[in-house]
């Protein structure tokens, strides 16, 4: 197995220098910096193979995706508790590998030779759900569920560690009985690894959970292309209550898809025929015609399938009765303007007219008609007129019946007409009303036919003579005054009827395969389909209005071709795809607050920008309120008032466990920052928030229990994953028990090296002399670990040796030895000064490392404090960063002074507010011109968003800094 054969590269965020090299039957761990795998993750030799991984960042786990469409969740093995103190003697059994569990696995899907798993995406903010891509388009979201077990059973004898509950929800340690969303995400589901019934300082013990998959949402795609589509009747001023906008799809297995565009989902799915669908024609909103092929036998007969289909109801019946067994197959079915009538042509029999409304034949024509090669009903008819006369006859009728009254006689005329017109304008054609409609249909020589087709009769009315310039007839339309030809050529001729003119147009293009007039009264816009591509003309002017040819920039080559409105046309392509484009063809997206949403969803970044911000605000601060609301109502919105509308909206549309916690009022300012941050998928703000609820908790603890011992010794870390923000002690645990795998793991002198190294930088002696005497006499470095066993072994504190050993040092940086100086300084507990050389040297984060492990929490400060100035250098402006380090040191006041540099005024304010709450921050004359200063333009952006209430409240906190503002809203006020 070579690096060829691996799948996939990926790296766990929730430890540094980890990586993962994914193959088809096992995971590798490597570490980098010695570059020795550390852990592997096998399946048994009958498990399913891998597909895909993804690491988790919140907790040290992994999603991984197998070759049956199956997700498992695999969570670190527990061995022991990294929580133990630092001065502890190391594990005399270290870990020797890294463990993987199986903790959760989802349904597998059913796998053929065209459907497969694709690919997986995880949650990047929550990490607790995860959604699967299945090649047949299918999209199937699964998300992780939590299920505490009640007993409190320390293992279950089957060799996996159990899982426990966090003691804490949004950052702080809450109450068995207090609101909590415990699937919220990861590392709310689970915490931190931990020893079997370890109890937090709390007294409460912790609860053992189980995960499980569940499938919450399932996209359906289209299936493998062939496709025929067809949108169905156009939006009119007659049709607009009823009208939706329903586009059919008819596919290669024989069902017909019926989706509904401004939502994007899937409508109706029918699967109504045995072999593939070749064509649909709608014969009202709610019905439409569709017809299949089978496969050519060998007297190339074929089994034609043509089906009514209502949608409401889903009946399908069959067009045609019994016929279609053994006979040409169809090419054309074409429903009249009307509805009424449909012509169905073949490729070796005659034209079959058919009744829509009865569903029956009305003409078979003669053996010796001419074998069609195109045809199109006229938009024109006399259904006008016939409407006129038969009204007419109506209204006669009804005044012979009424009675001599002549006022009676009135009021009954009046109404019998009005009911007379009530009826025709709602049944339209349903009452025996057969109109006459019109169609032309051209032959093999080009010659035009044109027939009238009235009830039961059918009449041949013209003939026109064939167009020298045009080859062989593949396609006609027609609307209005305008009749248009394509051939096999690629010419097009467009003929104005009423003007009795005719142009012929050679596109260079291959065969026309298809051409269709746009929707809309007056809109002359004609799109033609080719082999190669699309192109979309003006009529009117004849000139093309633009063009899409299948080659370099287009991979895909074009299917069938339709107008979704007038102004978008629809195309089916081989790639699996259907395209919604604009007139010019090229591609566009399509907006979210246009579409219509079959229920509410929660997204604030549907909203206008400004009306987010102002959502974002309500949900995080309500201090103008005796307790907190989610009616929206009392906002003042100046700008537009169906915003608010919207607003309120978004906050109906949060789930009721959402609610309950944004009205709890014991969930504390700063788990409300951490839960709208969630769900506002910001990461940034979520961190941040992340990082400050956990280091203000502890300091309120610290305060409340009057502790002397140092801030880094805790019970309750912050998570690992935030690595060199974590306690020191807790950190230094960490590094060394990674150190020791390293050491389990080591298979060559450049491994054993490294291990030592790291180990003398922890201060771990001992075992670094130890493996420096175990190099081999034969190994070229054999004389130089001696004496650096030797020197490790016999160093003291002693004025003279420290000195030498400090200009050694300090010689070995200054010729570019830089790691084995700071060693050096190490060895006699100049952690301090080897961390300012590699600042000095610009290793900023090996500085901040080695500040963690070795120094105290004073000189460990300074460090770090010379870092954030370096992060926040012009150089760098790496701010962002800085903020989480100060935060992690307990800076509050400059992480306030940060935030409202970087003009983030909001997070500027709540910090403060949840700052004074904790006592973290102390009002006094050094701080009450920057506490003035956020207030202050706190209050006007809440102003800028329409919370007059909370802006008088925060310039009234201001002080002197917020009077002008005051003045200002007073003023408004009174207007």
């Amino acid at each position: 197995m070579t690096l060829n054969d691996c799948l996939q590269l990926a790296y766990l965020p929730s430890k540094r220098n980890h990586m993962l090299l994914l193959y088809p039957r096992e995971i590798l761990i490597l570490d980098l910096e010695v570059n020795q795998t550390v852990g592997v993750i096998a399946i048994e030799r009958t498990g399913i193979p891998f597909v895909q991984v993804i690491p988790c960042f919140q907790r040290d786990g992994i999603f991984c995706l197998h070759d049956n469409g199956c997700i498992t969740l695999r969570v670190r093995r527990s061995h022991r508790s990294v929580l133990a103190t630092s001065n502890e003697e190391p594990d005399p059994d270290p870990v020797q590998e890294l463990t993987y569990d199986l903790r959760s696995q989802c349904d597998a899907i059913r796998v053929t030779k065209t459907v497969r798993p694709f690919s997986m995406v995880c949650c990047p903010v929550n990490e607790n759900a995860a959604a699967l891509i299945v090649s047949d388009g299918r999209v199937m979201i699964w998300e992780l569920k939590s299920t505490v077990c009640r007993r409190n059973s320390r293992s279950s004898g089957s060799g996996v560690s159990p899982l426990y509950s966090p003691v804490s929800f949004c950052g702080i340690p809450v109450g068995v009985l207090q609101e909590k969303l415990p699937d919220l995400s990861l590392d709310n589901m689970i915490g931190q690894s931990a020893v079997a019934g370890e109890e937090h300082p709390g007294g409460s013990v912790l609860q053992e959970v189980h995960l499980k998959f569940l499938l919450t949402g399932l996209l359906s795609g289209l299936p493998s292309p062939q496709f025929v589509i067809r949108m169905c009747p156009p939006l009119t001023t007659k049709n607009i209550k009823m009208y939706q906008p329903l586009l059919a799809v008819g596919t290669s297995n024989g069902s017909v898809l019926v989706y509904h565009l401004t939502s994007g989902l899937l409508h109706k799915e029918l699967s109504i025929h045995s072999c593939e669908v070749k064509g649909i024609e709608w014969t009202s909103l709610t019905g439409f015609l569709s017809y299949a092929t089978s496969t050519p036998n060998n007297l190339g007969l074929v089994r034609n399938e043509l089906q009514l289909v209502d949608l409401p109801t889903g009946r399908s019946i069959a067009f045609r009765g019994e016929r279609g067994s053994d006979e040409s197959p169809i090419e054309m079915v074409k429903i009249s303007h009307l509805k009424q009538y449909v012509a169905i042509t073949f490729k070796d029999k005659p034209l079959e007219l058919w009744d829509v409304r009865t569903c029956t034949l009305l003409r078979e024509m003669s053996k010796n008609f001419p074998v069609i090669t195109a045809l199109e009903w006229s938009p024109s008819h006399n259904l006008k007129s016939l409407r006129k006369k038969q009204l007419a006859t109506r209204e006669a009728m009804a005044r012979q019946t009424v009675v001599s009254d002549t006022e009676l006689s009135v009021v009954v005329e009046s109404s019998v007409i009005s009911l007379l017109q009530e009826a025709e304008s709602k049944s339209e054609l349903s009452q025996n009303i057969s109109a006459r409609e019109h169609f032309v249909f051209t032959d093999n020589d080009g010659q035009v036919y044109h027939l009238t087709v009235e009830g039961n009769s059918v009449k041949d009315s013209a003939r026109i003579p064939p167009d020298g310039s045009m080859g062989n007839i593949t396609c006609i339309a027609w609307k209005g005054d305008t009749l248009v030809l394509g051939d096999a050529d690629g010419n097009l001729n467009f003929w104005d009827l009423k003007g009795r003119i005719s142009r012929g147009i050679p596109t260079q293009r291959s065969c026309v395969r298809k051409i269709r007039f746009a929707p809309g009264k007056g809109n002359q816009k004609l799109i033609t389909m080719y082999n190669d591509g699309a192109e979309v003309w003006d009529t009117r002017e004849v000139q093309m209005v633009s063009s899409l040819r299948s080659g370099r920039n287009v991979t895909f080559r074009i299917l069938d071709v339709d107008w979704c409105t007038s102004d978008k046309v629809i195309l089916a392509s081989d790639d699996g795809c259907i395209r919604v484009l604009e007139m010019s063809m090229k591609s566009t997206c399509f907006r979210m607050d246009e579409q219509e949403l079959t229920e509410p969803v929660w997204c604030p970044y549907l909203l206008v920008p400004r009306a987010a911000l102002a959502l974002k605000a309500f949900l995080l601060h309500q201090p103008w309120n005796g307790q907190y609301s989610l009616d929206i109502s009392h906002v003042d919105y100046p700008e537009n008032e169906e915003i608010k509308n919207l607003l309120q909206e978004q906050l109906n549309s949060l789930s009721n466990d959402m609610k309950r916690l944004l009205l709890d009022p014991e969930f504390s300012l700063l788990q409300r920052c951490l839960l709208v941050s969630r769900l506002y998928g910001d990461e940034s703000e979520l961190h941040f928030w992340t990082v400050a609820a956990h280091y203000l908790h502890s300091l309120s603890q610290e305060q409340a229990s009057k502790e002397t011992a140092p801030r880094d010794k805790v019970n309750n870390p912050l998570d690992i994953c935030y690595d060199v923000l974590c306690e020191n002690a807790y950190f230094q645990k960490f590094q060394l028990e990674r150190v020791n795998l390293q050491e389990v793991k080591r298979s060559t002198y450049d491994h054993t090296r490294k291990c030592t190294d790291q180990l003398l930088l922890l201060g771990q002696t001992d075992r670094a002399v130890q493996l420096l005497l175990e190099t081999s006499a034969d190994n070229q470095h054999y004389y130089c670990d001696s004496l650096k066993a030797c020197l490790v072994t016999t160093v003291t504190s002693s004025g003279p040796s420290q000195s030498t050993i400090k200009l050694v040092a300090t010689n070995m940086i200054a010729n570019g030895k830089l790691a084995e100086g700071v060693q050096l300084l190490c060895l006699i507990d100049k952690a301090a000064d080897a961390c300012r050389y590699l600042q000095t040297y610009g290793e900023w984060n090996r500085a901040a490392w080695l500040a963690k492990v070795r120094l105290n929490s004073e000189e460990c400060a300074d460090v770090l404090k010379r870092w954030v100035d370096h992060l926040c250098s012009p150089q760098v402006n790496h701010k962002s960063k800085a903020l989480l380090v100060l935060l992690s040191l307990g800076c509050f006041i400059n992480v306030a002074e940060t935030l409202h540099s970087m003009r983030y005024f909001d997070r500027a304010a709540l910090f403060l507010e949840a700052c004074l709450q904790y006592g973290a921050i102390e009002v006094g004359r050094d701080t009450e011109k920057l506490i003035a200063a956020i207030y202050a333009d706190y209050a006007r952006s809440l102003k800028s968003l329409g919370f007059k209430q909370g802006a008088v409240l925060f310039a009234a906190k201001a002080g002197a800094a917020g009077r002008d503002l005051l003045s200002e809203l007073d003023s408004s006020r009174h207007e």
